[in-house]
């Protein structure tokens, strides 16, 4: 029995001229691709639908992780502070870094033929840029913000006030779509005109860029340098920040900065869970697309599930909020009370 289901997928391609366009761009006659064929994590039949269940919890647990921490950040007034503020915003840009593929990875698991139009596939690169490059700013915010609390402490509400915090959210987007919108203008004008196989679960840039009808080798240093402009730059200004914040708490008393410490092991422990698949991939760009594969699930998957975990692990606040939020909307006989109304007007 032939497991592989790549082979049962064929893609329509328009003509739009009655020639395929060749290595150079002169001629305008060209055959289109319409849509790409994404291969997907694996093309075993049998796998499938144990990876449909594992990656169906996998984002169950990540919506709701994440959003419980954004509801038990606006719900509490305590919590009503910057460094929490820029938290809850990292919990909704990591909602966003998870739903741009995964729904569909998870509905592809149940069908043989996993293809994407090319539009759709122009909007999952942008807006996995757009996500990705928000979050790398915005972990620079959360470093700032580290900083001034714990170099500056004195004058921390003053700097990191409402509106400042606000600015630097709309700073992490708005680098973002910069970003985004450069990694297109390098691919929306490339000709498609014959291979759509894409291996891997969704529309990775430099995977599709490499089925263009042309010579991408260009393109693809480009992109390559782009991505790893605002990566690297990104993740030096997080190391000079950090080492910095590192030198001041150990300077100073144990007892006062040992709360620091413990927000800083939670800080570094994320930016380095994001920036080292982003680096391998985009600094590293030669390496095999299975190992391409697992770096994506990782960045996708696996760091905006984990980002709660670790936030809230060791953060005492956090939990003690939580808590009151349990205590709040989940008092003892409250749900086998509301069981039992809905079983109630069903039965009348």
């Amino acid at each position: 029995m032939h497991n592989s289901l790549t082979d049962l997928c064929f893609s329509p391609i328009q003509v739009t001229g009655t020639k395929s366009l060749p290595k150079s761009m002169n001629e305008t006659n060209y055959s289109r691709v319409t849509e790409f064929v994404l291969l997907g994590l694996s093309s075993s039949r049998e796998l499938q639908p144990f990876l449909f269940l594992i990656f169906s919890l996998l984002y169950l647990a990540i919506l709701l992780g994440n959003f419980l921490i954004i509801l038990t950040v606006t719900s509490d007034s305590r919590l009503h502070t910057p460094m929490y503020f820029l938290l809850a915003n990292l919990s909704f840009i990591d909602v966003c870094v998870a739903s741009f593929a995964t729904p569909k990875m998870i509905a592809d698991f149940l069908v043989e033929c996993k293809t994407i139009s090319f539009d759709a596939c122009l909007a999952q690169i942008f807006f996995v840029h757009l996500f990705t490059g928000s979050e790398m700013v915005l972990l620079v915010s959360m470093a700032y913000d580290r900083y001034v609390a714990i170099c500056k402490p004195l004058h921390y509400m003053t700097i990191m006030s409402r509106r400042v915090c606000v600015v630097l959210v709309l700073i992490s987007w708005f680098v973002g779509f910069i970003h985004t919108t450069s990694q297109l203008a390098f691919t929306v004008n490339l000709p498609f005109c014959g291979p759509n196989k894409v291996d891997s679960f969704f529309c990775d840039l430099p995977l599709v860029t490499k089925l263009a009808c042309i010579d991408t080798y260009i393109v693809s240093l480009l992109i390559v340098a782009d991505s790893g402009f605002l990566s690297l730059s990104s993740f030096l200004l997080l190391v000079v920040s950090y080492t910095v914040i590192l030198v001041t708490v150990r300077t100073r008393s144990s007892a006062s900065m040992a709360k620091a410490r413990s927000t800083l092991t939670a800080h570094i422990t994320v930016v380095s869970l994001f920036f080292g698949p982003c680096i391998f991939i985009y600094v590293w760009p030669f390496s095999s697309y299975s190992i391409d594969k697992v770096l994506a699930v990782f960045y996708t998957i696996f760091t905006p599930i984990l980002n709660p975990v670790i936030y809230t692990l060791r953060n005492k606040e956090v939990k003690s909020a939580m808590s009151k939020l349990k205590s709040r909307y989940l008092k003892p006989g409250q749900v086998s009370v509301v069981i039992r109304n809905v079983l109630f007007l069903e039965t009348k």
